[in-house]
């Protein structure tokens, strides 16, 4: 039976990484809804998850097929580049090189784009793909992020339940406020999630390679507090750097 600490990362590190893509699809599959009509929103969004139920349908058994110390090494360097890249991102975004990310402003710029459109004979077309395109780009990454934290130590199913949990959440309050959801702090969550998908990938790699690691699955909590510490440090020197440089400049 798998440990508390193990079943606790998964399910959270499912629900966060998903809620994340959820709410970027969401919003433009409501900016789409909003401006142009629903119906080539739900169209667009419908085709989409046909087509990744059709995908995992035919792909998720070959996964069972695969030696388990393998897809351990492979899902953890998968892991590692796949956070590291969204830590990366919340690094630059925390210490000021890059803009925070912005619903609203991703929501402005999907409207201004499909009122670019009304005029084109195409434009039911135009805004069925962008909430198709919206829909299948982020749910990939919701597949994979459930396959990666729920397949290397059997708990695919309830990796599963922490995904389906955070399309629900963002559907339900999306419902209620109709409008985008710009009050979730989504550049904390790429954090947290950056964080929690590398000491995932460090984890399973060790794993993979046959590392015996001390305390087991509770090393997870200290893998991630590892590269929470590094990351806060990196946040702190490169907004000094910033400062720096910035008053050099005047």
């Amino acid at each position: 039976m798998e440990s508390t600490s193990a079943i606790i990362s998964t399910l959270s590190a499912s629900f966060l990484g998903s809620f994340v893509e959820v709410v970027e699809a969401f919003t433009i599959v409501l900016a789409v809804g909003i401006t142009r009509s629903w119906g080539p929103a739900l169209k667009g969004a419908a085709l989409a998850l046909v087509l990744l139920a059709a995908l995992v349908l035919v792909f998720g058994p070959l996964i069972a097929l695969i030696p388990l110390q393998l897809m351990q090494f492979v899902i953890g360097l998968l892991l590692i580049l796949f956070g590291m890249r969204w830590l990366r991102k919340a690094i630059l975004r925390s210490s000021g090189f890059i803009a925070l990310h912005d619903e609203e402003v991703a929501f402005a710029r999907e409207v201004d784009a499909l009122k670019r459109q009304a005029a084109d004979r195409r434009a039911d077309y135009l805004a069925a793909l962008a909430a198709f395109k919206a829909v299948l780009l982020e749910g990939v990454e919701v597949v994979f992020i459930v396959i990666a934290v729920g397949t290397a130590h059997g708990m695919t199913t309830l990796a599963s339940v922490g995904a389906l949990a955070a399309v629900i959440a963002v559907l339900v309050v999306g419902a209620l406020v109709h409008k985008p959801l710009t009050k979730v702090p989504e550049n904390i969550l790429k954090f947290v999630v950056g964080l929690m998908l590398t000491s995932f990938g460090i984890f399973w790699t060790g794993e993979g390679l046959g590392v015996d690691w001390p305390g087991a699955d509770a090393a997870l909590l200290g893998i991630f507090v590892v590269f929470l510490v590094f990351s806060v440090i990196a946040v702190r020197v490169m907004r000094r750097l910033k400062l720096g440089a910035e008053g050099a400049a005047q």
